[in-house]
């Protein structure tokens, strides 16, 4: 087994209120389900059982992180709010970001999972992982919850192995359809980490993951957004992986990949307009871990962020893991067989903007 798996129950129970969609009920707001519920993350889980390819992953086991260890990212101000707010019932981690009680401790098990999945994977345990976490951790700022996300679950897990394992330079490559906004924040400053975002152009936060943040200082030259237009499917994707990503990381030579995982660029994802398959997931997967197997010895660490089918996100997410793992089940995604979307080789105007993205590479050394 060299694929290790981090799930708990208690991701599931995190509670983001019965608000509709993304908005909180009252007299104009029916109420509903949040779109970051439980359910994706768990119909994941479930379909690795059903295809039995769980029995072949080896279980990790989470831990609660610690608030020094949520402290090396987020400011105690920060951890004391959210602390408060989950013991007092709940409350808005800030706009559009709800949680309940018990999601303090959640998170602190959500950050703690993707940290033992790294500990995992550094000690040679695991060849390579996947945190099915929740909540996410993407959009998390130092001083605040954003985008559903409470802690930044994958900077606080680098930050923790390069204060106690000696983890030297790390890439982390965001495929969240959303911007990777926090883990940009987390170490823009620094040449010791190079951050990746692929993304829908302005989407969300709709003000950042441009051509032009390129990191500050020492930084400079170490973050790398690859905003991508709506409507981009597998061929685009792969293209930005082919010219922009993967020189990137040649180019910068890490000790550790790290993929802050989201399926919400899939083509039936309610909060994004990207035309993604399983396939693409598959084969986006495929060159990370050929690339990490170049650069860094096969060490690849995914942890899980957004997603909102639930019907499509566990077929993505079952392509993930049989790559990783090199396993195939007898499970076939119903969609690449019944449905063709069409503008799925690289357009024009798509490949305009890798190309844009593949102008900044002389900046890595």
């Amino acid at each position: 087994m060299t694929t290790g798996l981090v799930s708990h129950e208690l991701y599931h129970w995190h509670n983001t209120q019965n608000w509709n969609l993304l908005f909180p009920p009252g007299l104009t707001v029916q109420p509903g389900e949040h779109v970051e519920n439980a359910e994706t993350k768990r119909r994941i889980k479930n379909l690795l059982e059903v295809s039995g390819l769980i029995d072949y992953l080896l279980p990790i086991k989470p831990r609660y992180a610690t608030e020094d260890e949520i402290a090396r990212f987020h400011t105690r101000a920060h951890i004391e709010k959210i602390r408060k707010l989950s013991d007092a019932g709940g409350g808005d981690a800030s706009l559009l970001t709800p949680f309940g009680g018990g999601s303090y401790e959640i998170a602190l098990l959500a950050a703690g999972g993707t940290i033992a999945a790294m500990d995992a994977v550094l000690t040679g345990q695991v060849k390579n992982a996947y945190a099915l976490v929740r909540p996410p951790g993407h959009h998390a700022e130092r001083d605040v919850g954003m985008g559903f996300c409470l802690f930044g679950n994958v900077p606080v897990a680098i930050m923790h192995a390069q204060a106690t394992q000696g983890l030297g330079r790390v890439a982390t490559v965001d495929w969240d359809v959303h911007h990777g906004n926090g883990t940009q924040a987390a170490f823009y400053d620094s040449s010791d980490v190079l951050t990746i975002s692929l993304h829908q152009d302005r989407l969300y936060p709709t003000a950042s993951g441009l051509h032009t943040e390129r990191g500050t200082g020492k930084g400079t030259g170490y973050n790398l957004n690859i905003p991508l237009p709506p409507g981009s499917g597998n061929g685009a994707y792969l293209e930005a992986f082919r010219r922009v990503v993967l020189p990137a990381l040649e180019r910068y030579k890490p000790d550790l990949i790290v993929v802050p995982s989201g399926f919400d660029a899939c083509a039936v994802d309610p909060m994004g307009r990207m035309m993604l398959t399983s396939e693409g997931y598959r084969q986006m997967t495929a060159m990370m871990m050929e690339a990490a197997e170049r650069l860094c010895n096969g060490r690849l660490l995914m942890s899980h962020e957004g997603g909102y089918s639930a019907m499509y996100a566990p077929y993505c997410g079952l392509a993930v893991l049989e790559e990783m793992s090199g396993i195939r089940t007898h499970v076939a995604d119903p969609w690449l067989d019944h449905a063709h979307w069409g503008q799925q080789d690289l357009q024009p105007h798509q490949a305009a903007m890798i190309a844009d993205g593949a102008a900044l590479l002389d900046a890595i050394a």
